[in-house]
This record gives structure tokens, C-alpha cells and sequence, in this order.
């Protein structure tokens, strides 16, 4: 800090607030974010005097992209309004996804259940109760095509979060695709594909991870050269936060996994600028909206950094760490559920001037249950009324220059590169999983913050402080029917298939998956041949085993 600024605070703190302090103390001893990050009285220029406008920050669409990867960003065009929706059979979200698109938004963004996420069919004793419950249900090509029709593919970009399904989903959207008549080079939008996410936070595994990280490493090869306008990964931090990590630590290891995505493709052949500029990545917006945003420049500086320094790519496509929002799911409350329209807001207003490039507003009653078609749409009045009504998106990186913003911006970026070191030093995301680091660093920061809860150290609102007594709400039900239709429509298919060329074409990928070749062909084969999702899943469950924590099974 330099003499002058010095002996300017020390003036202020001696004259103007050791009085005020004397007369009325603070309302806590201590501030820190809901991550843990320290919150200053005041920020100054003393906090970001080592601040290089022109290295750290540089300008929009610029290296190393801190503020924004595009030059003009909103004012350009919004962006991607893409409401995540899912439930039932094909048909019902069909019809959400046409309302929805109806209403403005402007991308699809598709919810899986449980038993398609996990490579199970409705009949799959496992799948009993689960099926169209916390997403649609996808078990054979003829699914798929009820889900988007009447939905123009070359004109809509799709979001899929699946992983360990992935290449199976994109095959099959490939193929309804070549069906509308748009060539897959015509296609545009994102399959999650992020299992190591999956062992760390949610559990949505099937195959051990060298397995896995192989599968991946297909889809990034075909992706490239057959769907270029495809993001074959959404890498998540989203899942991890809300988990309980701290936003250092949903930076540090979510670019940790990037790492391990990026040093696999390398290792099976393929140029770091050739597949890199595909890559996209997944947050969660929290509710502290100053640390959020510096989140956002931080992850986007670090990324870009690692890309050029570690890996040495020369086109900055490669660099630029383009991204979904989510709000935290973990934040709403079922108490008083109307006040998650208020956090919503803030969320999502968080993410606009952390520079997102698409966007998923949660409904106010997903504490709940799925949302309701109103609650849904309330939503997406949210992030319109943010990008039409409040002027956020008129000029880019609006807090740019604050002095905290700045100064967490480099904390959370220094906090976020240690931790990445730590996972280097254990060998890698891959290795650091398997002796469940990022498992415990999570767990703790994830137990720290339930403590603060519980001694009302941290407020909630109508949780822990200002409670009302529950009111009856009318949530949204999934039809109990759904388990015994999609049951039905899975015989039929395998009724009036070819039986013989389906099993044919999954013998081919099981043979397939004992060599080294990309599997992404013979999937789109099995697909074509009307394999459902389970019995492609089972084909390479014969070779790859499963997965269980612990050991492969």
C-alpha cells in the first residue's frame, strides 16, 4: 500500500470510524461470503494495486478473456435463454418444450429421469418408480423423435445433461436430425458428457472411469469431425456446488476435471486447437452476487491461462471458457417458496454480469416439485425482464474496475489455481477422485456451511429467521401412468424391429469396445437399428464392467 493511501485510511479510521464504531459496533464480529471468502469494511485501490489493466483484465472477446469472450457480448444478441425441462414420456415435454419456445426462450435444455441417465430401460426392475419422475424418459430412437417433433434442429440449439448415456443421446439426436432432413454438420448445441463430476458429487456412474474417460475422448473425435457446431462436453462445476463446495473450490475442481478431459484427448491423438474450442463449461449461480460474479471473470482469466501456458495452444478460440448458468436448486426453500422468485432474480442477474452465455432460471417451487407450466414460465420472465428491462446487457462488464469485484476476482483465482495444484500433485482428477479428495474437500465445506445454518450464523430467510407458518401450495404431479405407457412403448419397438440387425449391430459395439476404436459409429449403428438405451448400455457393460465406489464391480 503506498504512504499516501496509508495515511488516508488510517486518517479515516482514527476520525470517522473509531467514533461511529464506539457509539454503534457492527452487527457480527466477522463477514465472509456463504464460500467462506473474507469480506473487507471497505475496498480501496490498496486492494488491487498489482491489478495490470492490460494483462489481467485486457478488453472483451479478448486474451485472457476476463471480460467476456465475445467483443460485444449482450449487446451483440442475449444470451442463450434455454429453460432446463423434463418429465414424463417424449410426448409431455414435447409440449413444454413447444410452450416454452413459444414464450420466448431460445434454446432447449433436456432433463433426463434416473433410469436413462443410468443406462436402464423402464422395464429394468432398478427403474420401478423412477421412471419420467425427475426427467423425460428416453428408451429407444422412437422416444427421441416424439421429444423433438415439430422442433426445427437446424434452427434450436439443444442442451442434453446427460453423461454416462451421452453418445448414445447424441446418437439418437443425430439420427432424428438426419430424419427432419439437417445434416449433423448443421447441428448446434451440448451434451454434458462429464462423468468425473458424476464421481465426485452425483453418482450418475456406470462404467469404471478409464472407461468412461475413453468414451468421452470418442465423442470429442466424432463431435469434431461429423457435428463441429456440437459442444461434446459441458464441463460442471454446477453439480459440485451444489454439493456444497465453495466457489474457489467449483472454479479449482471443475478445471481440474477440464484438465484430465484435456490431457485424455491429447493422449488419444488429438491437437489441443483442434477440439479445444468445442469445449464448454456448466456453473451454478449462488446468492452472494459480487463474489458470483468475480467467480466468473475468475474461472474465465484462469482457464484461459492454463489453455495457452500449460497446453500451448495457439488459436484463442481454445482459450475462451464459454459457459451455461444455472441458479442453485440448493438455495431454494420449500418454506416460504414464493421468496425463491426474489432469489432467482439476483441469481440470474449475478450470472448476466459474470458474462454467461446461456442461462437456466429455476422456478420458485422446484423445492418442491418439478415446476409447474406457470412457475416455469415465471422463470422465464426472469431472465427477459433482466435482459430487456434492466439495461444490464448494454454494455459488457458492467462491474468491472470495483475495487472488491477486482480484488476477488484475483482471490478466487489464486484459491482456485492452489487447488489445482493439489490435484496435480495427486496425479490428476482421475487419481484425486479415487482417494476421494474432492470428495472430503466438499463434504467439509459442505458441513462448515450447514453448521452456520444451524446456528443461525448464516440467515435464511423464512428458514432460520422470519419464519411464517406453511401454507398449502398446488405443486406439479407426473402422471403414475408414465411407468406402464413408456413400458408398452418399449415392447412395441422391440416388437416391430429388425430383431436380427439390432443384435448385430450390438454385437459389433461390444466387439468394438474390447479394441480401440471410436466407438461413436457403432453406437449410431445400434441406434439406427432401433437398440433401445439399456441394451446399448448393457453391451458395453459386458466389456467395460461397472463401476462402485471403492472398486469396479
Amino acid at each position: 500500500m503506498s504512504d499516501e493511501r496509508k495515511a488516508a485510511l488510517e486518517a479515516w479510521e482514527t476520525g470517522v470510524l473509531g467514533p461511529q464504531l464506539a457509539k454503534n459496533p457492527e452487527r457480527q464480529a466477522a463477514f465472509t461470503t456463504a464460500s467462506g471468502l473474507p469480506v473487507e469494511r471497505v475496498y480501496t485501490g490498496a486492494h488491487v494495486e498489482g491489478l495490470d489493466e492490460a494483462t489481467d483484465l485486457g478488453l472483451p472477446g479478448s486474451y485472457p478473456f476476463t471480460r467476456g469472450v465475445q467483443p460485444t457480448m449482450y449487446r451483440g444478441r442475449h444470451w442463450t435463454m434455454r429453460q432446463y425441462a423434463g418429465f414424463g414420456g417424449a410426448d409431455e415435454t414435447n409440449q413444454r418444450f413447444r410452450y416454452l419456445l413459444e414464450k420466448g426462450q431460445t434454446g432447449l435444455s433436456v432433463a433426463f429421469d434416473l433410469p436413462t441417465q443410468m443406462g436402464l430401460d423402464p422395464d429394468h426392475a432398478l427403474s420401478q418408480g423412477e421412471v419420467g419422475r425427475v426427467g423425460v424418459s428416453i428408451a429407444t430412437l422412437a422416444d427421441m423423435d416424439t421429444l423433438l417433433a415439430g422442433i426445427p434442429l437446424d434452427q434450436v440449439s439443444t442442451s442434453m445433461t446427460i453423461n454416462s448415456t451421452a453418445p448414445i443421446l447424441l446418437a439418437m439426436y443425430m439420427v432424428v436430425a438426419e430424419r427432419q432432413g439437417v445434416p449433423a454438420k448443421a447441428l448446434r448445441g451440448t451434451v454434458q458428457n462429464d462423468v468425473l463430476k458424476e464421481y465426485i458429487a452425483r453418482g450418475t456412474y456406470i462404467y469404471p472411469p478409464k472407461a468412461s474417460m475413453r468414451l468421452i475422448t470418442d465423442v470429442f473425435a466424432f463431435a469434431a469431425a461429423e457435428v463441429p457446431k456440437w459442444n461434446p462436453i459441458s464441463i460442471s462445476g454446477y453439480h459440485l456446488r451444489e454439493a456444497g463446495s465453495t466457489a474457489a473450490e467449483e472454479i479449482g475442481l471443475t478445471l481440474a476435471d477440464a484438465i484430465a478431459y484435456v490431457d485424455a484427448a491429447i493422449a488419444a491423438g488429438l491437437p489441443i486447437d483442434k477440439f479445444a474450442p468445442n469445449l464448454s463449461f456448466f456453473f451454478s449461480c449462488h446468492n452472494n452476487l459480487l463474489e458470483e460474479v468475480a467467480k466468473f471473470r475468475a474461472a474465465r482469466r484462469l482457464w484461459a491461462r492454463l489453455v495457452k501456458e500449460r497446453f500451448g495452444a495457439k488459436d484463442e478460440r481454445s482459450m475462451m471458457l464459454r459457459f451455461h448458468t444455472q441458479t442453485s436448486g440448493v438455495t431454494l426453500t420449500a418454506q416460504q417458496p414464493e421468496n425463491n422468485v426474489v432469489r432467482v432474480a439476483y441469481q440470474a442477474l449475478a450470472a448476466v454480469l459474470g458474462g454467461t452465455q446461456s442461462l437456466h432460471t429455476n422456478s420458485w417451487d422446484e423445492a418442491l416439485a418439478l415446476p409447474t407450466e406457470k412457475s416455469a414460465l415465471t422463470a422465464l420472465r426472469t431472465q427477459q425482464i433482466a435482459g430487456y428491462e434492466t439495461g444490464v446487457a448494454d454494455t459488457i462488464d458492467p462491474l468491472a474496475g470495483s475495487y472488491l469485484v477486482e480484488a476477488w476476482t484475483d482471490r478466487l483465482e489464486a484459491e482456485a489455481l492452489a487447488i489445482i495444484s493439489k490435484i496435480d500433485a495427486l496425479g490428476g482428477a482421475v487419481a484425486a477422485i479415487e482417494r476421494r479428495v474432492p470428495q472430503q474437500m466438499i463434504a467439509d465445506s459442505s458441513y462448515r456451511y450447514q453448521l452456520e445454518v444451524e446456528r443461525s450464523e448464516r440467515v435464511i430467510v423464512g428458514v432460520n429467521k422470519f419464519q411464517e407458518k406453511a401454507k398449502p401450495i398446488e405443486v406439479f404431479r407426473v402422471d403414475p401412468e408414465t411407468e406402464l405407457r413408456q413400458k408398452e412403448r418399449l415392447a412395441r419397438v422391440k416388437r416391430e424391429r429388425d430383431a436380427a440387425t439390432a443384435s448385430r449391430a450390438l454385437a459389433a459395439l461390444a466387439d468394438a469396445a474390447r479394441g480401440t476404436a471410436n466407438l461413436m459409429p457403432f453406437i449410431l449403428a445400434a441406434v439406427r437399428a432401433e437398440a433401445s438405451v439399456g441394451e446399448i448400455s448393457d453391451a458395453l457393460r459386458g466389456v467395460f464392467g461397472t463401476y462402485r465406489e471403492g472398486g469396479d464391480a
